[in-house]
Parts: structure tokens; sequence; C-alpha cells
């Protein structure tokens, strides 16, 4: 059954906005928390639409894809007919993700009805929270009618008081290297040097990040437990946006949202003092680590991931000659290309049919969003907290503890089709920096 049939028919109001606490953020959404008595939103978090600073508000009533984007999902009626974006974002991730990465690992949520007045009051609350940066950059669309209310994954509902739960967030990234015939020469490093790393120096270079991260996503998605464990310690060393922790609900480690490194950290605690806290839940920080690198690998969660991202079979510099084909225009890759040979290899793709050329597209933006999203594991005592068939258990073996485990994929938002450009201009950017700057 459609989750968007679940819409609750509640208004959440002005009067309401003092619940609701700041927990983080990301280019398109705000996250709240929710502190009042409400059974029904006790456990919840909701997810409320940004607008750029001199951006305009989402347009209630109205086809939120474009007439392109309709064809592309022509197959799902109630995405390619969405007239808000709140509704697109469910039925993409209810009719196209769940199938992809397995519904026991998918929380769509639900959609609730917002007032203006609930939002304009909230902006106001909340403002003093955000990452000054953040502040200056976008604002809460107060003219969108609707939010997401979503299960709290960074907390296992039914933990007693007295104990702990304790979770990560982890931002994968891509997880293997292309393969693609479509790739220019010039940009074979692609092959063999993954995006992850490659776009560490671009970041480092434009001052996003501090320092390059050692982690490196082909060990996570490696499938070897030593890989598995290494890229856990590797992201935990330079979390940057990519590995938050949280206890009882409450960010203790890593970046509020986004790619502004240490900057956008809330008091980012040393790593001894997020040792001791770890330690009070009776846990030393090397068998914390060891215990996310157990839940990751036991559970296999990453191989549907991967099988998604893989979609992707073109890379970029394929893809973008087929989205040429869907906006009916002159492709400008193919104008500043004078190897006759690349030339000729993209015609192929040029001659594609509509049919193939949407297909390919709309597995590209499927795969775009498997690569940009993040996995939540949220973890208690296994004598505490939920039942064992509402949870996976892991057993950590340095201690022979047993703990019961969630896991959760976040941020599963629909890709514009309006951002293939994008993608192959930074594409482009990220690997010639990169070889011009690689001194090995």
């Amino acid at each position: 059954m459609s989750h968007l049939k679940q819409e609750q028919k509640m208004l959440v109001r002005a009067d309401d906005a003092k619940d609701w606490f700041y927990k983080g953020e990301g280019a398109a959404n705000i996250v709240l928390g929710y502190c009042g008595s409400s059974p029904f939103l006790v456990g919840k978090v909701l997810r409320i639409q940004k607008v750029a600073k001199g951006g305009s508000p989402s347009p209630n009533g109205c086809l939120v894809l474009s007439d392109h984007e309709r064809l592309i999902w022509k197959d799902i009626g109630e995405l390619a007919e969405a007239t808000s974006k709140d509704v697109a974002a469910t039925a993409f991730i209810d009719h196209v993700m769940r199938n992809l990465l397995d519904s026991k690992h998918i929380d769509a949520g639900i959609l609730v009805h917002v007032s203006k007045e609930f939002l304009e009051a909230v902006e106001g609350n909340i403002e003093s929270q955000r990452p000054p940066w953040r502040v200056d950059a976008s604002k809460i669309d107060v003219l969108c009618a609707s939010a997401f209310l979503i299960s709290d994954h960074s907390i296992i509902i039914g933990t007693p008081k007295h104990d702990f739960c304790i979770a990560v967030e982890i931002k994968p990234k891509c997880g293997f290297l292309p393969t693609s015939e479509y790739i220019a020469e010039k940009n074979a490093v692609k092959r063999h040097v993954t995006r992850f790393k490659m776009h560490q120096f671009l970041k480092l270079h434009q001052g996003e990040i501090s320092q390059i991260s050692g982690y490196d996503p082909l060990d996570l998605f490696s499938g070897l437990k030593d890989r598995v464990h290494l890229a856990i310690t590797a992201l935990f060393a330079s979390p940057q946006n990519n590995f938050r922790i949280f206890l009882n609900g409450s960010l203790i480690f890593g970046g509020l949202g986004g790619s502004m490194d240490e900057t956008d950290v809330r008091s980012h605690k040393s790593g001894e003092a997020i040792a001791d806290l770890i330690s009070a839940c009776g846990l030393q920080l090397g068998s914390f680590l060891e215990l996310v690198a157990e839940a990751v690998f036991g559970s296999g969660i990453l191989d549907r991931l991967l099988a998604t991202q893989q979609l992707d079979v073109l890379d970029i510099e394929g893809a973008i000659h087929v989205y040429h084909n869907i906006i009916s225009r002159p492709c400008g890759v193919c104008k500043n290309i004078s190897d006759a040979e690349l030339l000729h290899r993209y015609s192929f793709l040029h001659s594609l049919s509509s049919e193939d050329s949407l297909k390919i597209v709309r597995e590209y933006l499927i795969a775009a969003t498997a690569k940009d999203c993040s996995l939540m594991i949220s973890f208690s005592r296994a004598a505490d907290g939920c039942n064992a068939s509402d949870c996976n258990s892991v057993v950590l073996k340095s201690s022979n503890q047993s703990y019961n485990y969630k896991a959760y994929f976040i941020d599963l938002d629909l890709k514009p089709l309006e951002k293939m450009g994008y993608y192959y201009k930074l594409d482009q950017k990220i690997v010639n920096f990169y070889n011009m700057n690689d001194e090995n």
C-alpha cells in the first residue's frame, strides 16, 4: 500500500513550535526533534523544506516535476503528477528506493500538514542554533503546507531510561570504480582512484575541509570484515560530514550537516571526550567502532546499496550525452571534443531511442540518490530495548556482549534532472584538479 495514503490529517500549529528543537540540516531540509508529550509524536522527527535566501518558495498546487522529468517517471503516476515536493519525495521512496534497498531498511515517513504560523515560529526559535553559513544561505520555506514525520532513527523506542541508545550516521559515498567505455582517456584516473578521494583534494583546496580523509569507500563496501573495520575507524578519525554519533538521540560527535568540516560542528568534542561518553555506556571507543563494523558487515545492508549505485553504468561522461537526447538540445559536450574516436563513441549514445534514453537517465538519477544517502544504525543492549523480532542482533566478540540494532537508509531524495549538467561539470573539475595536483 502506498504510504501516501497514510497521510495524517493533523495540523501542526504555531502553539506546537515550542515542542520542536533543532536537530540538524542538509542542503534542502531542516530536521527537528520532538520534546513534547504527544504519544503519537514521541520518538519522531519532522523534516521541513528550506528555500534559498532570495529564492522562490514552493508553489503549492502546481506540478513539481518538469515536463522532461514527468516523461522519465511516467510509470509512477503519484510521482509524475505530484503537486508538492514532499508528495514527490514520498512517492519516489515508496515506489523506487523501497524496492531496491529492501523495505525493512526504508522509512518513507508520513506527510503532515503544517501551518505557516508554525513554520514562522520554528524559524525564529531555531535561528541561533543553526550554523551561521546555513542561516546566510537558506531559510525555512514557510509557504510549504506539508512536512515529513519520520521515526527518529538515532534512538530505539523502548530502551529503558536507565540504559543507553547509541547510534551512528554514515554517509558511505560511491562504493565502486567506474569502468565505462565512455570515460575519456584524459580522465582514466577515475578507473582506479575513487571519486571520494579525488574530491577530497578539491575540497581541501577550496577550504571546505582541513585535512584529507583516510576513508576509502571501497573498504566499506568490500564485504571483508577487516576492511569494513578499517573504513569505520577512518571515518571516526576524520568525520567531516560523513560520520556522526548520537547518544540517546543527541548529537555528540560529527557535523550538523553540510561540508564545512570542523566549522560546522557543534562543540566538536575531542576523541578523548567522546571515549569518556561512550565508556559511560559500558563501551570502550575501540569496542564501539568494532560494534559498528560488525553490524555493517554482518547485516550485508550495503550489498543492495552498491547494486543500486551500479545502475550508473555509463558514468556521467556517458549519461550527459543521453541527457541531451531527452531535453532535445544540441550536445554542449560534443561540440568541445576534437577526438574523432570519442565522437564516434558518443554518436552511438545520441542515436539511442527515446525509451532507452529515458531508462538510462532514470537509472543514473536513482544511482545518484544511492551515492548520496546516509545509513543510520542505532544500538542498545540486547537485555533491554525492543524484542528480537523488531531488531537485528550482533555480538561484540571482544566482550561477548549482545546488542540489538536497527538500520535504516535516510536522505533518499529524488535528484532533479536539471542537475545533470552540474554533475558533469563538477566531475570534470574534480578529475582535472586531481590530475594536476596528484603527486603519486
